[in-house]
């Protein structure tokens, strides 16, 4: 299941370093987690894993030690509860990955849905929201950076009032998601400079800027201050983050953990493993550094 299809289904259903690629195979065998380090705040997106029932999928992050999921909105949020799992981002103020910002026509409506959203995630006791740039049609950067800064603006006094974090996502526009806007590094930091609150961050996804920027750790020790939340994910494939792909995480980790950083990592790859739990427990053993 693709990111983009699990966006428009999620409204209506709801309900040593590096050994690990050594120790299970596709196929298994079971959960054998190790004892995490501490260092880094590990969490994993759920629409990676919709197959499996949510209350399912929270209890296998427990046995894995992962405290916290990505990716969820307020109907799963007293589950969440009674498992004790944070929500290290949250969504469902999104119309889509396509209409966002950048366009000035979804503006009344994201600004209804965010105006709704945002005292609901400080009264839940979560913190990190989700936006998106949406698709350029035409707009040029700089028209689609003012027009972001037009709509954003007229949130972020909620935002701040609430202690509420926006995020706003850096996707690539070469293989998964054509035509977004927020698909460079710099675009997104010239955003943050222009919005100028510390309520508003980048969502700074590795496998997406990977695609378009490369260059990752030089990226994230030049502009640590304006990212507050990472996503993980292999490339080419966007599937398991060991030897299979081109990223070596333990690296890509120790330059975040540099730079001073105490958010959340979330685990945003498909598992192509027939057992996706293992899958997981092998990504989350990998950014153990």
């Amino acid at each position: 299941m693709r990111r983009r299809s699990f966006l428009t289904s999620a409204a209506t259903v709801s309900a040593g370093i590096v050994a690990a690629p050594k120790i299970w195979g596709k196929d298994g065998p079971g959960i054998h987690p190790l004892e995490l380090k501490g260092n880094i705040n590990h969490s994993a997106c759920y629409w990676c894993y919709g197959s499996i029932p949510l209350d399912q999928f929270l209890s296998n992050l427990s046995s894995l030690g992962v405290k916290a999921i990505d990716l969820v909105g307020p109907e799963d949020w007293p589950l969440l509860k009674k498992h004790n799992i944070h929500a290290s981002m949250c969504w469902g103020a999104e119309i889509n990955l396509t209409d966002g910002w950048c366009d000035p026509k979804f503006h009344e409506q994201l600004i209804k849905n965010y105006s709704e959203m945002i005292p609901k995630v400080a009264n839940a006791g979560y913190t990190n929201l989700i936006c998106f740039s949406g698709s350029r049609r035409g707009i040029s950067d700089e028209e689609g950076l003012q027009n972001c800064l037009s709509g954003l603006k007229k949130i972020m006094p909620l935002a701040e009032k609430h202690k509420v974090v926006l995020h706003m996502e850096l996707l690539n526009s070469k293989v998964d998601h054509k035509d977004y806007m927020c698909d460079r590094t710099k675009w997104g930091v010239a955003l943050c400079d222009a919005l100028g609150s510390e309520h508003f961050k980048l969502l700074y996804d590795i496998y997406h800027m990977q695609i378009m920027e490369g260059d990752v750790i030089r990226t994230i020790e030049e502009y640590s201050n304006y990212i507050g939340h990472y996503h993980t994910g292999g490339n080419p494939g966007r599937h398991e983050i060991d030897e299979t792909q081109e990223l070596y995480y333990p690296a890509i980790m120790k330059a975040i953990l540099k730079t001073g950083f105490k958010g959340f990592v979330a685990q945003e790859f498909i598992p192509s493993w027939d057992d996706k739990i293992a899958s997981l427990n092998q990504g989350i053993q990998i950014c153990d550094v």
